[in-house]
């Protein structure tokens, strides 16, 4: 066994390489801008990457934003395209010469917290991405679940539960999935900031709503007390059906305090149960989550 451990974060203008020993301390960690739109450039950036971070033979764990296919073992699902259709872990493996183990960014993320962050003592941990879009991975005794289709924690496409059409909730906005009223229309970080300027003609991305929300911005905080109401709603959802011990947030939003002192507030109204013992927490390794995820996929 290796005395070391080695994650890749593959994201859309960045990609990061850690390498952990295995207590989980941090030896090394570079980055490099990711090629943009061009699959064989990215294959050789992930190689000389890993090549300038470490010499051995140890095997690579990746995350990236989408999954592979068990129909084709393809990627499939990527918000950076130019991956779709490819055999990305087949072609690392060959360019490395290293084994590869591939997994969804948000799985990766929920796995670091699960390992040794935020949900460390808990036996089932929820990762929930909250930025450009809205994902979740998914997480039992220290393991990634994986499903038959590869979409376990794909909270995001489902619909946001007992919808108010006074709000505006029903059918909802359109989601590029080609449905309507999925739960990253509501609650991404885009979706804050549409929602606010629907109401006040304002264009203000999420963090300066909740900047404005905190210093007594009448309009910001309506638009933050619907926000939180809507995740309350969204991760009661969650609760009924995984029971989690620990839900953790991810992605830009998750630096948005009033979420943890709020949203659980709300949770007892639409939890099926007498009392709540779910806990919602910030990620513990933050930004660095989701490439120490990676490196936890090998054991």
């Amino acid at each position: 066994m290796s005395d070391v451990r080695i994650g890749v974060d593959l994201g859309g203008t960045k990609i990061e390489a850690v390498v952990l020993d295995r207590a989980g301390g941090e030896i090394a960690r570079r980055r490099v801008p990711t090629p943009s739109g061009n699959y064989d450039a990215t294959v050789r950036s992930i190689t000389e990457l890993i090549k300038s971070i470490d010499s051995s033979d140890t095997p690579l764990g990746i995350g990236i934003p989408g999954t592979i296919s068990p129909a084709t073992g393809l990627i499939k699902n990527a918000n950076s395209t130019c991956l779709i259709g490819r055999p990305l872990d087949r072609d690392l493996e060959i360019a490395t010469g290293r084994k590869i183990r591939l997994a969804n960014d948000a799985d990766c993320f929920a796995l670091s917290e699960a390992v040794d962050g935020a949900g460390a003592d808990s036996s089932i941990v929820f990762g929930i991405i909250l930025g450009t879009g809205v994902g979740g991975g998914l997480v039992v005794n220290k393991a990634v679940v994986r499903g038959p289709n590869a979409i376990t924690g794909e909270w995001g496409h489902n619909p946001l539960p007992w919808p108010s059409p006074t709000h505006g909730e029903t059918p909802g906005p359109n989601c590029y999935c080609g449905l309507r009223g999925c739960i990253e229309t509501f609650l991404s970080g885009p979706a804050l900031g549409r929602d606010h300027a629907e109401r006040t003609n304002q264009t203000l991305d999420a963090g300066e709503i909740s900047n404005r929300a905190d210093e007594g911005d009448e309009e910001a905080a309506r638009t933050m007390n619907k926000y939180v109401e809507r995740l309350a709603r969204a991760s009661a959802g969650l609760i009924n059906i995984l029971d989690p011990s620990v839900i953790v947030l991810g992605g830009g939003l998750s630096q948005i305090k009033r979420l943890y002192t709020e949203v659980p507030k709300f949770w007892p109204k639409y939890v099926f149960s007498d009392t709540v013992a779910t806990k919602l927490a910030p990620p513990r390794h933050g930004p660095a989550s989701g490439v120490r995820g990676a490196a936890w996929l090998w054991p």
